[in-house]
């Protein structure tokens, strides 16, 4: 927990034990109270994991173990990494730089946000990738740009630490809308091309769309006004009167 936002860690498939317990300590240096752990392959409160771990061992013994990274995320907007940033640009995934994903967020009145840090070798997959609200990576050196998993980490909590993101603005609850609210406008309109016989690839026209929605940080109201033009009965009366 930083300040009133409810930051949450998540860990896909972790491997080795020290990085693992490097990533608890880090964790609890800056205040997070609780591990997510999707599939991990080592022993999570194992002898070196608790080494590595100092005074943060609670976070390893109380860790929470999930099947899949949707159980672990539940109820919070998704905030992936990933430090080969030009592959997943050309698959339509969100790609910030860490201070542009901040000022993303702390314009959708972030409360509930997800890290999720990938495997200690391979990262996060695209198929993960393409789950998260945004995709953050952190500028590093060309030749090496892969940081250890608890080195990022620290980098991240950091900068969440000197984020507007860490102060609550009350008004914000109300005024934008919420990760349910968009996921039904991005169903309805999925429902809407579903019909369009002319467009081949469909996935990618609603990925698009649905991560458009997202960096926009829509209003209530603005869903509201979409969700009455992407309505079946709306578009039925306009091609009712298109053929008179």
């Amino acid at each position: 927990m930083i300040d009133c936002m409810e930051l949450r860690v998540v860990l896909v498939e972790p491997i080795y034990q020290i990085n693992l317990g490097y990533t608890a300590r880090v964790a609890k240096n800056f205040g997070v109270d609780k591990l997510y752990l999707v599939n991990p392959r080592c022993k999570y409160n194992g002898k070196e994991a608790i080494k590595y771990a100092k005074h943060a061992r609670d976070l390893l013994s109380n860790a929470k173990i999930c099947r899949s990274m949707k159980d672990a995320t539940h109820g919070t907007l998704l905030l992936g990494t990933t430090a080969l940033w030009r592959k997943t640009g050309k698959s339509f995934f969100n790609v910030y730089t860490l201070d542009r994903a901040l000022h993303l967020l702390e314009k959708r009145g972030a409360t509930k946000v997800s890290i999720i840090i990938g495997r200690d070798n391979t990262g996060l997959s695209k198929e993960e990738l393409s789950m998260c609200d945004a995709t953050v990576f952190i500028p590093t050196n060309e030749d090496y740009p892969v940081l250890n998993i608890s080195h990022a980490l620290a980098i991240l909590l950091y900068s969440f630490t000197q984020s507007p993101l860490s102060r609550k603005y009350p008004f914000e609850s109300s005024l934008y809308a919420d990760n349910r609210e968009i996921n039904s406008i991005c169903n309805l309109f999925s429902k809407t091309i579903g019909k369009r016989n002319d467009i081949r690839d469909k996935n990618a026209v609603l990925m698009s769309f649905n991560h458009i929605l997202k960096r926009s940080f829509p209003t209530k109201k603005e869903l509201s006004a979409l969700s009455i033009a992407l309505s079946p009965r709306y578009i039925e009366i306009k091609r009712r009167k298109a053929r008179k």
